[in-house]
């Protein structure tokens, strides 16, 4: 693989930089120790935050490209970042639940902890002002966001996804409840799966105790945050020994 060289920053977001290579379609993703909730309202740094989403988004993205899933993710370069390809991506926030949990408990007065008969896949639309309101597949449609192929694409790929992820989450003792993925579109117009796969982006119960494995201990307040991001990536790399 070339080595890629990073240049001038091109987008930073919420959780991570983006900066041009000598490929105008290969991008360096570069992790920030930045926490945020609630749309950006509730904010944090810890130091190392990064480096461990960034180890293991590229551990499960490595395991995802090996089941076929079509992504941006390239290779880990260090500690903190990743090359990935250049995308464009869509303008929505593809959530799927297996366990009722967060904004579905509230938003339709639903106890928590109930497993779903099948996966639940709901589509957000990405704009933090509005708080990413919930959309329908006909909103995506009539207002340009995706066409039919790529919702149908989307939906294939992202239940794909969630077998993979509970395959390798369940040996390791980790209950996947609900995640969130991103997409976007290479120069060929073709339908990637982006962004990151982390307990930023998912969460983890863990299966003996409950124990929340995720951002929700950022969001709620439940203390040792990165103690959790910590324990997911000890059991992803199977080394009990280090973060």
């Amino acid at each position: 693989m070339a080595v890629y060289t990073k240049k001038e920053q091109i987008y930073e977001g919420k959780a991570k930089k983006l900066f041009r290579t000598e490929d105008p379609d290969k991008t360096i993703i570069e992790y920030k120790d930045s926490f945020t909730a609630f749309n950006g309202e509730k904010r944090a740094e810890m130091s190392g935050k990064g480096r461990l989403n960034n180890l293991i988004s590229c551990e499960v993205f490595g395991f995802l490209a090996q089941k076929g899933i079509p992504m941006h993710f390239i290779e880990k370069i260090d500690e903190l970042r990743q090359l990935a390809v250049m995308v464009t991506i869509l303008p929505l926030e593809v959530v799927v639940r297996n366990i009722t949990t967060g904004s579905l408990c509230k938003r339709l007065g639903i106890e928590e902890g109930i497993r779903l008969p099948r996966p639940l896949v709901e589509f957000y639309y990405k704009d933090d002002a509005l708080g990413d309101p919930l959309v329908t597949e006909d909103h995506a449609l009539l207002f340009g966001w995706a066409t039919e192929d790529e919702l149908r694409s989307i939906k294939e790929i992202t239940l794909r996804v969630n077998d993979a992820l509970k395959k390798l989450f369940e040996p390791l003792g980790v209950i996947l409840v609900d995640f969130k993925l991103e997409f976007g579109k290479d120069s060929s117009g073709n339908l990637l799966l982006a962004d990151e796969i982390s307990p930023d982006t998912c969460r983890f119960w863990d299966a003996s105790t409950g124990d929340r494995l995720d951002k929700d201990r950022f969001r709620k307040d439940l203390g040792d945050v990165l103690g959790a991001y910590e324990e997911i990536w000890k059991r992803l790399s199977g080394d009990k020994s280090r973060p």
